[in-house]
């Protein structure tokens, strides 16, 4: 949903508050795993500090439900989900949560759908109230339908033209044909016109129900209430779902370099290979690989070489991506566009001499100690908390995993970067070019990486 100003001005007013529930803060709490009388579980950080509830919540399946030949279906269905529901028409939906500055999201990635909720204490009953009209009984109304399909078509026109979004999609079509993680989230230009309210109404029923769904609530509530609350919005929806199966999968045309020509002055390269699913003993291990490599910003052996020596691009970054189905070393960066082919040798080169020779012991060191310290930048408001906690619990990790963490890091030895690093780097990755002809050229790579 667009988010409104009014809303934005009136929780705006709490930011400074809200930092109370800090990392620190959030460390020492007791996260209390509460289980309903309807059966329901969730993660709750009780915080009577600020004066703000924080909910946040995911229903497995996501974008890869989307009907083959209708790719977006997931998505206009979160786009569609606060445009009306029960008594209350789109208008008077939305006028409700301007009201009452109450924020409402939802979206989906290819793995699950996601909600989100954060409002103020003295308005969390009419908050809940209207979160539980959106999931139980929307109304896909064919007005705010047709209105939200043109948004969405715009959003793929202004995509269309944009490089970044040029390179992600061609990136993932390449690398998984035929797999539900090859398709558009946001649909195409093809897909969205076809997208009915019977396609929305179906995956609201396949998708949106009680089996597998999680949930995480952090703030001004006890667990008495929060375990009512729940009940209240999730406790009548599906027991069951009836999702499509989904093969495990692994991306392909490794060792290729695919050229998409156009005409910016900024190419954009995105890459990518086989990762680490989260729960692989050795994910912690590559996690802190990759920071050393170019997930650590100004840090990273990439940011370096490419931007900082040679004034290549103006940054370049790396990141472990566990999925449900499967899991990938993905990267990115911007580069001038007659400087394409030597930023991609730059990195080409780092990527396998961390292969080949694996981090220092003061790289190490250094990567452990900032991975330890930087943590607590992902607890700094509820809504952030919130975000962890229900994070943690779709990559399976434990309700200690907060505190367990430091260790997991310390227990690193060089021995196990060294290895990990070759295991993860030495597989070869797949680029895709978005750029200008004469910069991108060259479909085929025999050793990118």
């Amino acid at each position: 949903m667009t988010m409104h100003f009014a809303r934005r001005a009136a929780l705006g007013l709490l930011t400074v508050a809200t930092i109370a529930l800090t990392a620190s803060n959030a460390f020492a709490q007791k996260i209390e795993r509460i289980v309903t009388p309807a059966g329901i579980e969730a993660w709750l950080v009780e915080d009577h500090t600020v004066p703000l509830v924080a909910l946040q919540f995911a229903f497995s399946g996501g974008a890869s439900q989307d009907p083959k030949d209708k790719p977006g279906v997931a998505h206009m269905t979160a786009s569609m989900l606060d445009e009306g529901a029960g008594d209350l028409d789109s208008s008077s939906f939305q006028e409700r949560l301007e009201r009452d500055a109450i924020e409402m999201t939802f979206n989906a990635d290819r793995d699950h759908f996601r909600g989100g909720l954060r409002t103020l204490s003295e308005h969390r009953e009419k908050a809940f109230g209207l979160l539980r009209l959106a999931l139980n009984d929307p109304r896909f109304d064919e007005s705010a339908l047709d209105r939200t399909r043109a948004q969405v078509l715009a959003q793929i026109r202004r995509e269309s033209t944009d490089p970044g979004s040029i390179a992600g999609k061609s990136w993932w079509s390449t690398a998984f044909p035929n797999h539900p993680y090859g398709q558009p989230t946001g649909g195409s230009s093809e897909s969205v016109p076809q997208i009915k309210r019977e396609d929305l109404q179906t995956y609201h029923r396949r998708v949106l129900t009680r089996e597998r769904l999680k949930i995480a609530i952090v703030g001004d509530i006890d667990p008495a209430a929060a375990k009512t609350v729940i009940d209240d919005i999730f406790g009548k929806l599906p027991a069951k779902s009836e999702l499509t199966p989904v093969p495990v999968v692994k991306p392909v045309a490794l060792g290729q370099k695919n050229a998409v020509p156009f005409d910016t002055p900024q190419s954009v390269v995105s890459f990518g290979g086989v990762g680490l699913p989260r729960k692989d003993p050795d994910y912690m291990t590559a996690y802190i690989v990759n920071h050393i490599l170019g997930g650590g910003s100004f840090t990273s052996r990439l940011y370096q070489e490419v931007r900082e020596k040679r004034g290549l691009a103006y940054g370049v970054s790396t990141y472990l991506y566990p999925m449900e189905f499967s899991a990938l070393y993905m990267g990115y960066t911007q580069v001038r566009a007659e400087k394409t082919d030597e930023s991609i040798a730059v990195m080409q080169h780092e990527i396998r001499r961390m292969a080949e020779t694996g981090p220092t012991e003061d790289e190490l060191a250094k990567a452990k100690d900032y991975l330890k310290g930087s943590y607590a930048l992902g607890f700094d408001t509820s809504t952030k908390i919130a975000a962890q906690l229900l994070g943690l619990q779709l990559q399976g990790l434990g309700i200690d995993y907060i505190t367990t963490r430091e260790k997991l890091i310390d227990a690193v030895t060089i021995a196990d970067a060294k290895r990990v690093a070759k295991s993860l780097l030495e597989g070869g990755l797949h680029f895709t070019v978005v750029g200008r002809p004469a910069a991108a050229t060259g479909s085929r790579s025999n050793n990118p990486g």
